[in-house]
């Protein structure tokens, strides 16, 4: 239990400054807001009127996908510094995990989740062509 001791005091410690900072924010800030102090500020540019959509769901789908591989890099820096104490062990373990993440990128350029652009109109599928040439050669046989 001891060894923990260290990692506890740290998180007590960061509870306590983050309230502390929100506390202190409270009581330090001018209590006398109006309509301009509470506007959101954006680039200088005062809102003229609401936003006429709301942001599509494709932008929190790529925020997701960067968190995926930002974990990765996480996963990889301690690999990175102690390879080679874990030897091969260690190297098909990483190879394992970057497979994994390799193929569920593949799975989401797939599934169209990182496509951009307006969707594409189907082609007709060969049963539709056929049944309208066979209508074609029967109005020409007529």
């Amino acid at each position: 239990m001891a060894q923990y001791l260290p990692i506890l005091i740290m998180a007590v410690l960061s509870a306590l400054f983050a309230a502390g900072s929100f506390v202190a924010s409270g009581l330090l800030a001018p209590q006398r807001p109006t309509a301009a102090k509470r506007a959101p500020y954006e680039c200088g540019i005062v809102p003229s009127v609401e936003p006429v959509e709301r942001f599509p769901i494709r932008f929190y789908l790529i925020a997701m996908i960067f968190i995926v591989f930002d974990i990765e890099i996480i996963f990889l820096y301690p690999w990175a510094v102690i390879y080679r104490q874990l030897s091969t062990f260690g190297l098909v373990e990483m190879v394992i995990f970057g497979v994994t993440v390799f193929v569920s990128f593949l799975y989401l350029i797939s599934n169209g989740a990182l496509n951009w652009g307006p969707k594409k109109a189907s082609l007709p599928s060969d049963a539709q062509i056929k049944g309208t040439e066979s209508a074609v050669t029967a109005e020409s046989a007529a």
